[in-house]
């Protein structure tokens, strides 16, 4: 792994899929002014959470070793992080949600690690530092919500997507990147969120994937937990929205007692949420979590899984009740008229595996072109093929060597040469290979005898249908390339004296040396960057209690900017309250 990413021994031990999505976090681009949003935002929060946080959050901030004056380190964090079971990964904006959840499954928190423009800092819809590190690191240092985390990747991550999940994703991820890019043209911006907008407003039924990410919404990101009538925040999205969270408390949001439910209720991630879900406490979120993967395919398998593989259009698996799985892109279904699945295919590159270990023999090499096999009981025999003993296998001339012929009780006919089987642990067949072979049903050839050796999948019915492959390894799955990339920032050369100013100022507070004394600073801000509100709310923190006359000069300019720029008054009278908790958070 590149040595810039911050280590931890489970991001090592991450399969290579996931860890192409993982980049360095580069501390050295974050600029004095980042580090000023970033203060700006923990600092408020602090002052608010306190009173409506859960109370996991404000003792999760310190065992996770965020800070509230400094963007946190991934090095840090991940030394502190490894003490609670946990690691933390730095990548570029929106990744695909199977692989999102798929890093908390492995105890990974994902953290997106560009950090929200200062024309951003109450909301962004980009997952950005403040969101992830500030938000979700602080509550996974609580055990049952951790547990829940963890769970909810395992299961998350086998949940089947549409072509419209595919879309909204990019579609989402393309709005996030142009809104935190510098000088985004309104119009881009306007066009982005009409295509997500149309996009959420497609009208078909919602994939297991749209579902699970609803229930994630609602309470990794955006959860409540209590009671309905005194409710305290856990979601990440709250936690690190300094609008929001205060908005979300008053009567204006509807509060809703969370279940099963929420899993149909839509959100649009350019809003503030209308309602929110409350939980009575982190255990509730897991016996929910259950009952909603009791509905989907991973545990109910049959023709609906399978039909939902076929839709899909993208790489899963199933398996079969003798445990034979097998992955590729599904492509066609053979049903019998009570909706049983008597016959499946894939196209393209496809492996078989048992226990998510691919069998020898048997992968994309093999079936470079797609697999395909009948499954169910022989005709004429109460027994499925798995279940017989030496004795019925010899009944029905299943002999390596021997040439047979048998109809499955569908009507489909094979007739070939036996080479080989393959038994599972228990003994029971999963996989007899044939030479010579032809497969048919209802006078179509599903198997010709010049297509090479044929593998009939042994099993009577489909028991699981996933998203993925069973074995990671089966295929080459380092081939993500979203259609959108972040947008690096490029700064003027006005933009680059602001940033200097700032520094500077951090310097001062920090007892370094630096380019411009605070009167300088305040100069050149107030005379050049007149719209800046951040330093010199900064400035004036230095000096409010040390230079009555100097504090005096910087209050009048913050309040001339509040009568020039109304929208963003809160924000300075917020940052001015600040200061009477500041030397207790500091």
């Amino acid at each position: 792994m590149d040595s810039a990413i911050a280590s931890n021994p489970l991001i090592e031990r991450l399969p290579s899929h996931l860890k192409q999505f993982i980049k360095p976090q580069n501390y050295e681009e974050y600029t004095a002014m980042d580090q000023a949003v970033w203060r700006y935002v923990m600092r408020k929060n602090i002052i608010s959470l306190n009173k409506i946080a859960h109370n996991s959050y404000i003792k999760g901030l310190e065992q996770t070793g965020i800070s509230i004056n400094q963007i946190p380190n991934m090095y840090g964090m991940n030394r502190i992080l490894k003490e609670i079971g946990w690691a933390a990964v730095a990548v570029d904006g929106f990744i695909p949600p199977n692989a999102f959840m798929e890093f908390q499954a492995y105890n990974i928190l994902v953290i997106a690690s560009d950090i929200r423009q200062l024309e951003n800092i109450e909301y962004t819809p980009a997952p950005d530092i403040i969101h992830e590190a500030a938000g979700h690191a602080p509550i996974i240092a609580n055990p049952d919500y951790a547990e829940y985390l963890r769970r909810f990747g395992k299961i998350g991550c086998k949940a089947i997507s549409s072509k419209k999940d595919h879309d909204m994703y990019e579609a989402v991820r393309s709005l996030s990147i142009l809104k935190e890019a510098h000088n985004t043209s309104p119009e881009a911006i306007d066009a982005a969120e009409k295509k997500v907008e149309e996009l959420q407003n497609l009208k078909e039924t919602p994939s297991e994937m749209a579902l699970i990410r609803n229930l994630h919404w609602w309470t990794v990101e955006y959860g409540l937990i209590g009671t309905v009538e005194n409710p305290k925040i856990y979601g990440a999205g709250l936690l690190s929205s300094i609008g929001e969270s205060e908005w979300c408390m008053t009567d204006n949001v509807a509060k809703l007692p969370y279940s099963p439910e929420a899993a149909f209720q839509d959100f649009d991630i350019t809003k503030p949420q209308p309602q929110l879900f409350v939980t009575p406490d982190f255990a509730y979120l897991c016996q929910v979590l259950e009952e909603f993967a009791d509905t989907m395919a991973l545990r109910k398998g049959g023709h609906r899984g399978l039909e939902k593989l076929i839709g899909s259009q993208n790489l899963g698996t199933i398996e079969l009740n003798t445990g034979i799985q097998i992955s590729g892109v599904f492509t066609r279904m053979i049903k019998n008229k009570d909706n049983e699945v008597i016959y499946f295919k894939t196209e393209g590159p496809s492996a078989l595996s048992f226990r998510e270990k691919e069998l020898i023999g048997h992968g994309i090499d093999t079936h470079s072109s797609g697999f395909g096999s009948p499954i169910g009981k022989l005709k004429g025999s109460n027994l499925a093929i798995e279940n017989m003993s030496p004795r019925d296998l010899k009944a029905y001339n299943f002999h390596e060597g021997e040439h047979i012929e048998f109809e499955f009780e569908s009507g489909i006919k094979v007739a070939g040469n036996i080479i080989t089987g393959t038994r599972n642990i228990k003994g029971e067949l999963i996989l007899i290979q044939f030479s010579e072979c032809s497969v048919t049903y209802e006078g179509e050839f599903l198997f010709k005898p010049e297509w090479g050796a044929f593998d009939l999948a042994i099993g009577k019915e489909i028991v699981s249908a996933f998203s993925g492959p069973a074995d990671d390894n089966s295929f080459d799955l380092i081939t993500h390339k979203s259609s959108t990339t972040t947008i690096k920032k490029e700064y003027s050369k006005k933009e680059l004296e602001l940033h200097t100013l700032y520094d500077s100022v951090k310097n001062i507070r920090e007892g370094k040396n630096t380019s411009f004394s605070l009167e300088a600073a305040f100069e050149l801000t107030k005379n050049h960057h007149s719209d800046d509100w951040l330093l010199p709310l900064e400035i004036y923190e230095l000096v409010y209690d040390r230079d009555e006359k100097f504090a005096a000069q910087v209050l009048e300019h913050l309040n001339s900017i509040k009568s020039k720029r109304p929208k963003i008054e809160h924000l300075i009278t917020g940052g001015l309250d600040i200061l009477s908790n500041s030397k207790t958070h500091a």
